[in-house]
């Protein structure tokens, strides 16, 4: 049986999700997105349906915890991944790296879901972040012993507390030339820990999303390669 598209209810209630469906073609393929920190899901959201990935469902989800406005300076929603906000003294900011044991929690209660209720392989499975919530994608693949389609981090780099085996879950992870997470230690530290790591170090100075068709081209090209397909196949079958 072809896996189905997931509805909210197949998630807990407490998650707040947005479900986009497939532009084209019934979805064999979820593609979990997960925003940065300080934003809601609805930019991911709408980057889902900006992507238009054929045969692929996305679920964009929310990080589980709200930033209090005394950290933000404003009213309006803020949330992060981390089970607490820290705040780096050197830097000023809050601590990305802030433990992910409850994300870790949510995201595998999502998965389960995925794959037993709508019958989703792992394989079919990738996942898109952006900082802090790049870094909460590659902590789910790092201490998960399921192989996933992929995993985008955009300017995220492994937690310092991902444990696990090495993982074979291929994995894409890009930032900027000089203000960046992405440090040379960052990459040395995912490729000991997966066994399938392309970096892609942008002219731009800072970890951002992409811009322009250039920044856009290796993440296009990572989908085109993990993305399973129907297309040209017969009826019941999937594309290797």
């Amino acid at each position: 049986m072809p896996p189905r598209l997931p509805t909210k209810s197949d998630f807990p209630s407490s998650l707040t999700l947005d479900i986009i469906p497939s532009s084209s073609g019934q979805p064999i393929n979820i593609l979990i997105l997960l925003h940065g920190l300080g934003d809601t899901n609805k930019s991911f959201s709408q980057l889902a349906k900006n992507l238009n990935l054929p045969e692929t469902a996305c679920l964009s989800i929310q990080g589980p915890s709200p930033i209090p406005a005394i950290f933000t300076g404003s009213d309006s929603p803020a949330f992060h991944w981390g089970d607490d906000v820290l705040i780096d003294e050197r830097q000023g900011e809050i601590d990305l790296d802030a433990g992910f044991k409850t994300i870790e929690r949510v995201l595998g209660e999502v998965v389960k879901s995925l794959m037993e209720r709508c019958e989703v392989p792992a394989r079919n499975i990738l996942f898109l972040g952006f900082g802090q919530g790049g870094m909460a994608a590659l902590h789910i693949a790092a201490s998960s012993d399921l192989e996933f389609g992929g995993v985008i981090s955009i300017g995220g780099r492994l937690p310092s507390q991902s444990g696990g085996g090495k993982s074979k879950t291929p994995i894409l992870v890009l930032g900027g030339s000089r203000n960046t997470q992405v440090t040379r230690s960052a990459v040395d530290a995912l490729k000991a820990r997966f066994t399938d790591v392309e970096y892609v170090k942008w002219e731009k100075g800072e970890d951002s999303m992409p811009r322009s068709r250039e920044e856009m081209m290796p993440i296009m090209r990572f989908f085109a390669r993990r993305l399973r397909s129907r297309a040209g196949v017969p009826e019941g079958a999937v594309e290797i």
